[in-house]
């Protein structure tokens, strides 16, 4: 098996009495996208620049690439690429010569940085505005700018920060496809941020992070089979049909009108193979069906803000209940 990309066990971080994080478990799959989600004060940033040795941890241990942050902070530093909430470009300078700047600064030299530069600018689609001031810059092109710095090493884990933060929809999606790519290419990346809708998107495991502790921890599809709310619509054709199903499933729901029951679900294959087998034995035939599951938004509400911070959920063994 491949080494994770992060690993992190019972990471603990103090500012004064305020407990920021509180044995936070992480785990990161080399080439994935794991979005870290939660609300203001959550402990996201806070995680990342462990992670990225801004930030000295008080307890358990990190590792990224398998380079611990607190005793080999170098080597974490040299595999890595960290985008953070607020842009880090220069405004002075040209986007050309932030990333030469940057390039000289990660000693790639003259004529490696002159080409890495090119190629960057290509990737992101800054080649026209290159030599161009910050000051014309949109709030979008600052941001793929901003990541595209990031990369002039070429690193194999890039943490994003609240990295859409402020952009208009087009440019988010613009940097949805940016990361897409990367991924796709074998960069792996952990991501914070508070838009669900970007979590949904991008990653392939979401961590709940909630006053200071990872409170669930699943792919999309899992997390929102936590809470309930799931359901199966079927819909017959005649009131006939839908009155021998209705007597098939003790909490389901009709809709006379729309010849439709509503039978409560996980949202899973094996509930919908289920409520299919039944009906089949005895012979009752659907016109159409559709699989209703909660939204991240759901599971967001259900599962931060609450006083009883007891334990964490595990998506892949937990049911229904929230």
């Amino acid at each position: 098996m491949k080494t994770p990309a992060v690993e992190v066990h019972g990471l603990r971080k103090f500012y004064g009495d305020k407990v920021v994080l509180d044995g936070v478990d992480l785990t990161v799959a080399a080439g994935t996208v794991t979005a870290l989600l939660g609300p203001n004060g959550a402990g996201k940033t806070t995680t990342v620049h462990i992670l990225s040795t801004l930030v000295r941890p008080d307890g358990g241990t990190a590792f990224v690439n398998g380079s611990d942050v607190v005793r080999d902070p170098g080597g974490v530093r040299a595999s890595i690429g960290l985008t953070g909430q607020f842009s880090a470009v220069d405004g002075l300078l040209t986007g050309e010569e932030n990333l030469l700047l940057m390039a000289r600064l990660r000693h790639l030299g003259e004529k490696r940085s002159k080409t890495r530069t090119a190629e960057l600018l290509e990737q992101f689609d800054l080649v026209e505005a290159a030599r161009k001031p910050l000051a014309t810059y949109s709030g979008g092109m600052k941001r793929r700018l901003d990541l595209a710095m990031t990369l002039v090493a070429a690193p194999s884990v890039i943490f994003l920060d609240e990295p859409t933060t402020g952009l208009d929809p087009r440019s988010r999606h613009t940097m949805w496809d940016i990361v897409r790519d990367l991924v796709a290419q074998g960069t792996t990346v952990l991501l914070t941020t508070q838009y669900l809708d970007e979590a949904d998107e991008l990653a392939d495991r979401i961590a709940v992070l909630d006053g200071g502790r990872i409170v669930a921890d699943g792919t999309p599809d899992e997390l929102k089979r936590l809470v309930p709310g799931g359901h199966i619509r079927l819909r017959f054709a005649d009131a006939a049909v839908l009155d021998a199903a209705s007597r098939l499933f003790d909490k389901s729901a009709r809709d006379d009108a729309g010849l439709a029951l509503t039978v409560p679900s996980d949202g899973g294959v094996g509930a919908l193979r289920t409520v299919l087998d039944r009906l089949d034995a005895v012979g009752l035939e659907i016109d159409d069906l559709s699989i209703h599951t909660p939204d991240l938004d759901d599971v967001f509400f259900a599962l931060t803000g609450r006083k009883d911070q007891s334990g964490r959920v595990d998506a892949k063994t937990k049911g229904t209940e929230s």
